[in-house]
């Protein structure tokens, strides 16, 4: 029984030294025990003499001298010490208490007069921007309180890790540490979050929006005040703009104090919390620049019920901000981070990894979701675009993580790739079947030029705009290149790359579908105007455009014979009946009965132009060159063999009776023909006299 009163006795009187630092605090700690036990009053004297306050009293008011310091011989008489006014006996059993317990003498009287001031000192100064009328306020916005406050925090870390010092010191110094910790960590998410100002960045500031649309000019401006978003602008190799997206990148003249905290934090082991308070605010900040670049965080589910224009204009938005994002700000993200934890290897992966990852998540999900959508034509070409974008930023992607982050981030963007890729090729099959299955039934008037036509050979060359990933993505296609069942010849495509495969399938869908519509007019000449004008417009966007690299000179030359084939075709459709009528089958000398033949020839011929020129006037040929040759042939077949017969007749007849029969000279008919495929309805006789559309 004896042995445990003596060790309540000890820890009493340990505690009791150790809330040495406060007269309240130890005054109410012997008064609690003296209240337990009356035992412990002859262990403290003081209390009862002095008539301390009892339990129910108020605290008495703090003297003007200043309390104990921690760290001071607890055993010494100071103004509000507890030990003030025992007497001798009492600190003789004291004495001899202590030297019964197992407290070596270095913990007892282990700090210097120095050491004690420095706790002291440090102590009241993280106390006082601890208080309530410096919560508000930042200790960053001086920098001499700012080197105060950090010299504070390292005396502390210093002293709290010093175990030659007593427990009971290291102690104190720790609970003011974890205060200080705390204010640090605010400080450091504040500066994290405080926006680039003007005067830290001068003219030199990086316009997040423009970076992907600005031409690659060199920077002529004044060089950069501000290294990291210099070194941002030489490695994009784009023109500043006064156009500043400040909150996405670390302010320049923020990052020595965040290395300076930093640098206490992890002194203090408080390296989770640093990551943490890092993680969080970079991470938010990297998610409002992607929303102020337009990708917005959306569920695949949300993505595939927009609308196409909508969507359009989103895809666009995410190819500009994969390439902000990737080419700019998460570089300036890294250098800064590097920077702020340069004193730790695994910080510097772990908080990039932390704060970038979310952002990079949130663009290769968009992007997964356009892969996975629905295949529709329109959407080819921002696919491709995709495609080609983060092919070309997957490299500086990987090369920005490391460790588990880069394995990660490597195998989804690689798997998004290869679904954008798939869709692509996808898409194009989808564009394949869809030339092939569109069977309007209404056939263009007067013979012009097909919208399929016009829509599929824009579409196909655009394709060639991104002939690199194409070939690269339809490499290892069986779908292109051979005939499918759509007459596309082997032997045509055989020397041609992917792309090049692919453009000719889709063209012969194409013919093979206007050979079919050329069905859909009765008049067979109409037949070969038609196809004239679709395949001279299918070959004029080749030949003008990089289709013709890619289909070579030889598919020109292939075209061409086919157009001039339906020409040839066209004069023998229309004109063979009328040249008959200018024939001499029938004619015997220069009789009446010789005249009436005649007659009868001029009459019919006078009447089969006539029907052409009313019917011919009416049809059009775009392209001026073919419209030429045509009108050309016409007068080369028709005119002359018409000027031939004309002035072998003519003396048949007298001058009333030639008039009657013979309507049209060789002049006049010359006139005719010129009116030929102008689009407007000609009046036989009248050339040249056309009436409005």
């Amino acid at each position: 029984m004896a042995a445990a009163d003596e060790k309540v006795r000890l820890t009493a009187q340990h505690i009791v030294r150790t809330l040495a630092t406060s007269k309240n605090a130890a005054d109410d700690m012997i008064r609690i025990l003296s209240g337990f036990d009356d035992r412990f009053s002859d262990l403290f004297p003081s209390s009862a003499a002095s008539g301390g306050p009892s339990a129910g009293d108020d605290r008495p008011a703090t003297s003007g001298e200043e309390s104990q310091a921690i760290g001071r011989d607890p055993t010494k008489e100071m103004s509000g010490s507890p030990m003030k006014g025992c007497n001798k006996s009492s600190l003789t059993t004291v004495q001899e208490v202590n030297d019964g317990e197992e407290i070596s003498a270095q913990e007892r009287h282990g700090i210097s007069e120095d050491d004690s001031v420095r706790l002291e000192m440090a102590e009241k100064l993280i106390l006082m921007w601890d208080s309530s009328a410096n919560s508000i306020s930042s200790l960053f916005e001086s920098s001499e309180e700012a080197a105060q406050y950090l010299s504070a925090v390292d005396d502390l870390i210093s002293i709290s890790s010093d175990q030659s010092l007593p427990t009971s010191h290291r102690v104190g110094a720790e609970s003011s540490l974890q205060l200080a910790m705390s204010r640090l960590e605010d400080e450091f998410r504040n500066l994290l979050s405080q926006p680039t100002t003007d005067n830290s960045t001068s003219h030199h500031s990086v316009s997040l929006r423009r970076m992907a649309l600005s031409d690659p000019t060199p920077v002529t401006s004044d060089p950069p005040e501000s290294p990291q978003l210099g070194e941002l602008e030489h490695s994009l190799s784009l023109p500043l703009s006064s156009e500043v997206v400040a909150p996405y990148i670390v302010a320049p003249d923020t990052i020595f104090d965040l290395k300076q905290i930093a640098l206490r934090m992890i002194a203090a082991r408080y390296e989770p919390e640093l990551c943490q308070a890092y993680s969080d605010t970079r991470r938010e900040a990297l998610t409002d620049c992607l929303v102020s670049l337009g990708v917005d965080k959306m569920s695949i589910e949300e993505v595939q019920k927009i609308d196409w224009p909508t969507l359009d204009s989103k895809m666009k938005k995410w190819i500009q901000a994969l390439k902000i994002v990737l080419n700019g700000v998460l570089i300036e993200e890294k250098r800064a981070c590097e920077t702020i934890f340069e004193s730790s290897e695994n910080l510097k992966e772990e908080c990039f990894a932390e704060a970038a990852k979310g952002c990079v998540l949130q663009l290769l999900n968009f992007g997964d979701a356009i892969a996975i959508g629905k295949r529709t034509a329109e959407k080819l070409f921002r696919i491709v675009g995709m495609y080609e974008a983060l092919a070309e930023v997957l490299p500086e992607l990987e090369s920005l993580f490391s460790g588990h982050a880069r394995v990660f981030v490597k195998e989804e963007a690689e798997g998004i790739l290869s679904r954008l890729g798939g869709a692509v090729k996808g898409t194009i099959l989808e564009f394949g079947n869809l030339i092939r299955g569109e069977m309007s039934k209404k056939p263009m008037q007067y013979g012009e030029i097909h919208p399929l036509t016009r829509y599929v050979m824009n579409y196909i060359r655009l394709l060639a705009d991104y002939s690199s990933a194409l070939n690269s993505l339809l490499a290892d296609e069986n779908a292109y290149g051979s005939d499918q069942g759509t007459g596309a010849s082997t032997a045509e495509g055989a020397n041609l790359t992917p792309l090049g495969n692919c453009m000719l399938t889709l063209i012969t869908y194409l013919e093979t579908n206007l050979e079919e519509k050329k069905k859909l007019y009765e008049d067979e000449a109409l037949q070969h105007i038609y196809i004239m004008n679709n395949l001279l417009y299918i070959v004029q966007k080749v030949k003008d455009s990089e289709m013709k690299t890619l289909l070579g000179d030889n598919w020109i030359r292939k075209r061409r014979g086919l157009i001039r084939q339906h020409s040839t075709g066209y004069l023998r459709a229309s004109w063979t009946r009328v040249l008959s009528f200018l024939r001499d089958d029938g004619l015997v000398g220069s009789g009446h009965s010789n005249r009436n033949a005649l007659k009868e020839k001029f009459k019919n011929f006078n009447n089969a132009f006539d029907e052409i020129y009313r019917v011919q006037t009416n049809w059009r040929v775009p392209d001026p060159q073919l419209r030429e040759e045509l009108k050309i042939s016409v007068s080369e077949k028709v005119v002359q063999a018409y000027r031939s017969f004309y002035g072998r007749s003519k003396g048949q007849f007298d001058g009333r009776s030639a008039s009657k029969y013979i309507k049209y000279a060789p002049e006049d008919l010359e006139n005719h023909v010129a009116d030929l495929f102008e689009g407007f309805p000609g009046v036989p006789g009248n050339p040249r006299g056309r009436e409005a559309c």
